[in-house]
């Protein structure tokens, strides 16, 4: 199966370093949650016939890839990202032949499809926990099993292993009574982490991941994937366990430690990430694997997405998603567009060579970006905003990943009160950080779930203005699993879909782009200010290396990515005034306002709130 809307990169392009170069350089991603996508049979929940009945607006879209959410079977404690069955379908998405129809659709419409998997913990309904529960069981040794503390009673406070806390409030240790043991998870208690260090644990891992690629589907996205080694003592003892050689950290303000340092990028993750590809993918062709990674800074990111290192061939880095929150994800840090910057820049820097970039702001985990970092206070500002992060995003070198509605430019949720959430991680940390450790006021809590809280990107996909945005019937018996925005009225699908100014059709322009033009695709990322409080601007440069010389393509990015006029830098303005005509309309590539207002602001130095223009040089 061919992607059939994209054209091919030559070979005289360098990319990742690969040759040739890998199908997926010039592609786009479109992540769907499930449940939020599309309700086909109005029980409140998206479903696998739902995304199936909307691929003729992702094929309108122009993306290469769709990226599912997980929708194996689970108890959906945490929205399907504890999995108690890798080879079924939940009822709540459908069956495994609607499956097997969506791959069908998409394939012919030449969009691939990639699951997400989730192997570093599974559910504790899966049945190798279930076994593993058994002390005399061949699985016994799947997990993180690890006795009360010697003298202190098994399931009270002080008996767990070590001091470690879950990431989703409480203890990372949930003490088992049928086994009389504690086991390690670093989320929900009904995650527990699987023990990689054992080479079964990895093998079964492995066969269910051919099982699926031999069904046909095209890559993983893998959850969390770069904690699946744990760091150790000669003897297997865990940080700050009795009798273990390697030292805890101190307990924080909650009470707990955190295992982040010691479970994320750990000693063992080349090994087994080289060990997954040899055994499921290096046989086949015409995939894509990428890693969600925790830990992992950016050079890390050049040797783990270095194809001659044959690991994975993207990963999701979060330096530049964190840039607003402080010492906990639940304080909250003013933007700063220097912030912003100095990420991207390392990501791309350390690319430069080999490896490659995730291009993203946006997804199931993180809150819409036209909230968190724009203005969506009036709708002329929020639509300039949303094209604004679009075009960063999208311009830079890498592979971009949209999440769906961030092309109509949907925003954060709004909500006010506690009980409209249902986000597992939110709801935990209310109450761990307000109720029971006191170290965070109700009010600024509430302010921080609106602005960080995973369910601002999980309200249901905006199709239209009718009752529940048509994501499911508008005279439907239930209600969506969680509330739709109210401003889906004025910010749908089927309003922007047919409007030349719109989000939407500017989205439509970015992707059109990354297919056509080898420059944006892989030419070389060069920024051009670095300490602007407002505006962003680097270059792209793009030199064939067949050996027949000629002038380089090139283009500049400048972006104002505030809700102020903003000075264009005197570097940028070196730049232009290079050019022997100055900047013409013609010379507009893309806009976030339009051409003619873009080359008369170039010329007079001066950006519009939240405008961004792409000029070729």
């Amino acid at each position: 199966m061919t992607t059939l809307n994209r054209s091919t990169l030559p070979d005289d392009v360098r990319t990742n370093g690969a040759t040739p170069n890998p199908w997926w350089a010039n592609a786009v991603v479109y992540q769907i949650y499930p449940r939020s996508f599309q309700d086909s049979n109005g029980d409140g929940i998206g479903d696998l016939k739902g995304i199936a009945s909307r691929l003729d607006y992702i094929a309108d879209l122009g993306v290469d890839v769709i990226w599912l959410s997980p929708v194996y079977q689970s108890p959906q404690d945490d929205n399907g990202y504890d999995i108690s069955d890798y080879q079924a379908i939940d009822p709540l998405f459908g069956t495994m032949e609607d499956m097997d129809e969506l791959l069908e659709q998409a394939h012919a419409r030449g969009i691939k499809v990639i699951m997400d998997l989730v192997v570093n913990h599974t559910s504790d309904e899966h049945a190798w926990f279930q076994e593993s529960r058994d002390p005399n069981s061949d699985k016994a040794d799947w997990y993180w099993w690890r006795p009360a503390r010697e003298g202190k009673k098994p399931g009270e406070p002080g008996a767990e292993p070590n001091q470690w806390g879950s990431y989703f409030g409480g203890s990372a240790w949930q003490y088992d009574e049928q086994r009389g043991e504690y086991f390690l998870h670093q989320y929900s208690k009904k995650q527990p982490d699987l023990n990689w260090e054992n080479p079964a644990v990895r093998k079964a891992v492995y066969d269910m991941m051919n099982w699926w690629m031999d069904r046909g589907i095209d890559g993983f996205r893998m959850d969390v994937i770069t904690q699946i080694s744990k760091v150790v003592d000669a003897n297997g003892r865990l940080p700050g366990e009795p009798g273990s050689t390697i030292d805890d950290y101190p307990a924080g303000e909650e009470g707990y430690s955190s295992p982040y340092p010691f479970c994320s990028d750990g000693p063992r993750i080349d090994e087994f990430l080289k060990e997954m590809r040899r055994e499921v993918f290096e046989k086949r062709g015409g995939y894509m694997n990428v890693g969600e990674a925790p830990g992992v800074d950016a050079v890390r990111n050049e040797f783990i997405t270095d194809p001659a290192n044959k690991e994975l061939d993207m990963l999701f880095l979060f330096d530049h998603v964190g840039i607003d929150q402080g010492d906990s994800k639940w304080d909250i840090v003013k933007f700063d567009v220097r912030h912003l910057r100095e990420q991207l820049k390392a990501q791309q820097e350390a690319v430069h060579d080999r490896g490659w970039a995730s291009l993203f702001t946006c997804n199931h985990d993180q809150p819409r970006v036209v909230t968190r970092w724009g203005d969506d206070t009036s709708e002329e500002m929020r639509a300039r905003s949303a094209k604004a992060f679009g075009m960063l995003i999208h311009l830079h070198r890498g592979t971009p990943y949209i999440y769906q509605g961030e092309e109509l430019g949907m925003t954060g949720a709004h909500f006010t009160k506690l009980d409209q959430y249902r986000d597992l991680e939110s709801i935990n940390a209310y109450r761990q950080r307000v109720e029971t450790a006191k170290v965070q006021s109700a009010e600024s809590m509430m302010e921080a779930l609106a602005l960080f809280g995973r369910d601002n990107a999980r309200t249901p996909m905006q199709w239209d203005g009718s009752k529940y945005a048509g994501f499911m019937a508008a005279d439907a018996k239930g209600e969506p699993w969680l509330s739709v925005n109210p401003n889906h009225v004025e910010i749908n699908a089927a309003a922007q879909f047919d409007d030349p100014d719109s989000v939407y059709t500017f989205y439509k322009k970015l992707v059109n782009m990354r297919h056509n033009s080898a420059l944006v695709a892989a030419g070389e990322w060069e920024l051009v200010d670095d300490d602007d409080e407002r505006v962003y601007a680097f270059t792209r440069t793009l030199e064939r290396t067949d050996g027949e010389g000629g002038q380089p393509e090139r283009m500049l990015v400048v972006l104002n990515l505030s809700g102020k006029h903003a000075v264009l830098p005197a570097s940028v303005t070196r730049l232009l005034e290079r050019r022997e005509h100055g900047v013409r309309e013609e010379d507009i590539v893309l806009s976030t306002i339009d051409a003619i207002h873009s080359a008369k602001a170039l010329s007079g130095g001066e950006l519009s709130a939240w405008e961004g223009i792409v000029v070729q040089l």
